[in-house]
């Protein structure tokens, strides 16, 4: 547990040791905030709730969170660090649930600067703020499974172009897989159980559900099990490289 805390720690710090962390933040809550209240029309929609907001995140994330976790083992590699890293008396999931955790961190302290536009809605109106809180949370669980498959992806390459592009790619297939264009193309010749597997495992499908203030366990399983699954797999590509 002390080498998790030493590695997240590190991990963490190192974000805030250069000026991108801080151009990533700007980037996110700019972004963020001309999506919500000028591309998506949120003072004609006459509404006082954070749909329009939340449902920009799914999106925004498809390209700011592998920008994050493109550097998290590609760069560990290209610099020869990883080496030294894996020579320390540190376990192996020690290191990848430590730079994940940072990395998720970072992403929610990004996530929680977005305050000022909560306390907009409540100024300019009566929000359900519970419902608000459940969107949060649900954001920062999708912002956690694009976390874990870009970690995994950025393990493969030292090249962090490289991973990024392809972490992109995957998530955005996770983004899309229940979209009716996507179901469609499947019914025509797949079995309806494999096209319901194939919906299953859409990031939209299970966060939309929570960003509308519904609390449903399976939502939860399966950020959970989608994130450990991908940093198990993240695991045995360090220690296949590892080995090589």
């Amino acid at each position: 547990m002390n080498e998790l805390i030493a590695i997240f720690r590190r991990e963490l710090a190192g974000y805030f040791a250069t000026p991108l962390a801080f151009v990533f933040i700007v980037i996110f809550l700019f972004t963020m905030g001309a999506f919500t209240f000028y591309m998506g029309g949120y003072f004609e929609s006459n509404q006082a709730d954070l749909s329009i907001f939340f449902n920009f995140h799914p999106w925004l994330y498809l390209f700011l969170i592998p920008a994050i976790s493109m550097r998290l083992w590609a760069e560990e590699r290209r610099t020869g660090s990883i080496e030294l890293l894996l020579s320390l008396p540190v376990p192996l999931w020690s290191a990848v649930l430590g730079k994940f955790l940072a990395a998720w961190v970072f992403s929610g302290i990004a996530l929680l600067l977005t305050f000022p536009v909560w306390l907009t809605v409540n100024y300019l109106g009566d929000p359900d703020n519970g419902a608000v809180l459940a969107g949060y949370i649900g954001s920062f669980l999708m912002a956690g499974g694009y976390l874990a498959i870009g970690s995994c992806l950025s393990a493969i390459t030292s090249n962090q172009v490289i991973a990024f592009v392809i972490s992109v790619v995957v998530c955005f297939l996770f983004t899309v897989s229940g979209l009716p264009i996507v179901i469609d193309f499947f019914s025509g010749w797949a079995p309806q159980q494999v096209v319901n597997t194939i919906a299953s495992f859409s990031f939209l499908t299970h966060s939309q559900a929570i960003t509308q203030g519904v609390i449903d366990l399976r939502d939860f399983i399966f950020f959970a099990t989608l994130i450990a699954a991908w940093l198990v797999a993240c695991g045995i590509v360090v220690d296949m490289k590892k080995a090589g």
